[in-house]
């Protein structure tokens, strides 16, 4: 999508719009012939909405292409997530409010467990609970020493944290630490290929982070290494406001997704507890902005635990609570997900992902919300960042283009 465009054609008006995220929502079945984690589900008020809805099959990236969430995030909010790369870090960074300078490096760290040959047994260190995770990152805080150079590291949420590095001429062209499997030994930073002296000097002080990090877990089973990922500094992305003419809210649990609203212009409200409080929020709020963005994060969480009916009774959560936001009236309202995560393969995945919008416009196919009612809804298989643009004109809030 063209954010000039956008920008040109954009009108401020008093319709309100809803995009729900249900982070990792696309599936699979277990077996061939058997159903998807969303078709699976129990979901009544998901499957009227659907049928008079406007149904598809988002592509975040490209084909074949298995998306982080920042990028999965950034298409739906119509960036090009080739143009606009964003480390994790800097979204977990702005999540947990740091404020980052132009010249800081961040880094997402995930607590991790590592075997007595070297290898990665756990990459998320059995989710060690929040208030453990806490005392770790204050105890890396005390005890980790780099020369010629400052590392800040801050608790996200349960294993994960945020690493900021603060010296002269750093650079974020490095690779992950994270092999991305179990029984595999953690890699070495490396600059990106190509990549000049300053990344050279960022991967050996980000290696010797880790290094130092060791030493301090090396005792602290199971979170006795760390492992980073997404390594990222301040880019400069076209705000959100400027770009639709929308005063936008954002209603997320996880820092990460509060971080991407952020780093877009949104304004970060705060969430009640559970996917019910976000609902409640959004209720308590509908009054002050024109657009929500919501995010749910647990059908993520369950699909990457291989627990198909768990991510099937978040569905049904969320399901049970759609009338109350269906009673607020927005004039455009999307459910869809960042990415596909399906039980089966227990990652992120290039899937399509089961997309639906509901206004006054539509041009109803089906009568279920799934990922085959989907695959033959009007809108068919389309990019991702074609969802703000869908929004907007289902809102009534682009005006012509052309004579």
């Amino acid at each position: 999508m063209d954010l000039n465009l956008m920008r040109e054609l954009s009108v401020a008006t008093d319709s309100k719009i809803v995009l729900l995220i249900l982070d990792g929502l696309g599936g699979l079945p277990m077996d061939p012939f058997g159903r998807t984690e969303l078709e699976a589900a129990n979901a009544p008020n998901l499957d009227a909405l659907a049928a008079r809805s406007d149904l598809g099959l988002s592509r975040p990236v490209a084909a074949g292409v298995s998306p982080g969430s920042g990028p999965g995030h950034l298409a739906l909010f119509g960036y090009d997530p080739l143009e606009y790369e964003v480390g994790r870090g800097v979204l977990s960074a702005l999540g947990v409010g740091v404020e980052l300078g132009k010249n800081d490096l961040a880094a997402r760290i995930n607590f991790a467990t590592k075997d007595e040959s070297g290898r990665i047994s756990d990459r998320r260190a059995g989710r060690i609970a929040t208030q453990d995770a806490v005392k770790l990152v204050d105890l890396l805080n005390e005890n980790v020493n780099l020369d010629g150079a400052e590392a800040s590291i801050t608790h996200e949420k349960e294993h994960r944290a945020v690493v900021v590095f603060r010296a002269s001429g750093l650079s974020d062209k490095l690779s992950d630490t994270d092999p991305q499997r179990v029984n595999l030994e953690p890699l070495p930073v490396g600059p990106a290929e190509g990549a000049g002296d300053e990344a050279r000097e960022s991967a050996d002080l980000a290696n010797a982070f880790v290094e130092e990090a060791n030493r301090v877990l090396a005792d602290h089973h199971p979170a006795n290494t760390v492992l980073l990922r997404g390594f990222g500094m301040l880019p400069a992305l076209p705000k959100f406001d400027e770009t639709y003419k929308l005063d936008a809210a954002a209603i997320a649990g996880y820092p990460m997704y509060k971080g991407l609203a952020r780093l877009a212009g949104m304004q970060v409200l705060k969430e009640g507890e559970g996917i019910a409080g976000e609902f409640e929020t959004l209720k308590n709020n509908w009054d002050s902005h024109d657009f929500f963005f919501i995010h749910v994060k647990a059908t993520d969480a369950a699909g990457e635990d291989g627990n198909f009916e768990r991510k099937s009774a978040v569905i049904e959560e969320v399901d049970a609570l759609l009338p109350d936001l269906l009673d607020l009236g927005p004039a455009a309202l999307a459910i869809t997900g960042d990415h596909a995560t399906p039980a089966k393969m227990k990652s992120h995945s290039w899937h399509g992902v089961p997309f639906l919008v509901s206004s006054e416009y539509t041009l109803p196919t089906a009568e279920s919300f799934g990922e085959r009612a989907c695959a033959g809804g009007s809108l068919g298989a389309f990019p991702a960042q074609e969802i703000m643009g869908l929004l907007m004109g289902h809102a009534l809030k682009l005006n012509r283009f052309g004579a």
